[in-house]
């Protein structure tokens, strides 16, 4: 699903009083990480604005499964604005192909989150300056 169709389904999915999520994807040139921001409530822990990045080679070392989780999980990171990145229990995927390439090198940034695409993996923190790095070799969360 590309980002525009991703960001019409958010919008009619949203209720009529609410003002509808901004959702915004990016990927790593090698495809392996993909991420999606979304400013508003139908983020997947339903609290508001949260960065998820997901890794095909999954999170190393694998962590243990979360409490409760029945569907994929040891793939993925999710931020709030404030405070630690949480392992993400989810059905679905943050690896959009269609989503924009961010390049070795550069930064993706918005409302106080920042990104960070290098050969050796993706680094990502929110305003609290807690967040994730990503990587085929290693994984982990600050």
């Amino acid at each position: 699903m590309g980002p525009i169709l991703l960001g019409a389904l958010v919008f009619a999915l949203a209720p009529a009083t609410a003002s509808p999520s901004i959702v915004v994807a990016f990927r790593t040139p090698s495809g392996n990480i993909g991420c999606v921001y979304d400013s508003g409530s139908s983020s997947s822990s339903g609290s508001g604005t949260s960065l998820r990045c997901d890794i095909r080679s999954r999170l190393r070392p694998l962590p243990p499964k979360p409490r409760g989780c029945d569907v994929d999980w040891g793939d993925s990171y999710e931020l709030g604005r404030t405070g630690r990145a949480r392992i993400t229990c989810h059905g679905d995927t943050a690896i959009l192909l269609r989503s924009r390439v961010l390049r070795y090198g550069s930064n993706w940034t918005r409302s106080g989150f920042v990104c960070t695409s290098r050969i050796v993996g993706l680094r990502c923190h929110n305003a609290s300056g807690h967040g994730f790095f990503l990587s085929k070799q290693h994984s982990y969360r600050f």
